[in-house]
């Protein structure tokens, strides 16, 4: 498996899940263009690479006690950030609940881990 992901592998991996998981997970909603579409994958990938390990550090005791679950609700959490965030940049990417982020955050995840899989070095 990729030892050292680039930011660059992230944004396009992240990119990748947001689009299926919009197509596929009901309240996950984007009416836009391309570009549209690539600042809100920028804006997801910068939102996790910001935010992401430092929740997880601070709630290191919540992951570990909930055997990795809680990982899965800070996965919610950033996108549903990343759909309050991108209305006010004017994106038409919308999460309507945390369900919706929650499931949104699963498909992402494997989408990501399945990229990771096919992209890794042989």
């Amino acid at each position: 498996m990729l030892e050292h992901k680039s930011f660059a592998y992230r944004w396009l991996t992240g990119g990748l899940g947001l689009l299926i998981a919009t197509r596929v997970v009901p309240g996950l909603h984007y009416r836009g263009d391309v570009l549209q579409f690539i600042l809100l994958a920028l804006l997801f990938g910068l939102i996790n690479a910001l935010l992401k390990r430092l929740l997880t550090i601070l709630t290191c005791p919540l992951v570990l006690l909930s055997l990795g679950f809680f990982l899965l609700v800070i996965n919610a959490l950033l996108l549903w950030l990343t759909g309050t965030l991108g209305q006010g940049l004017g994106i038409q990417f919308r999460v309507d609940s945390f369900g919706a982020a929650f499931w949104g955050g699963i498909v992402i995840s494997l989408v990501s881990m399945v990229a990771a899989i096919l992209l890794r070095d042989r």
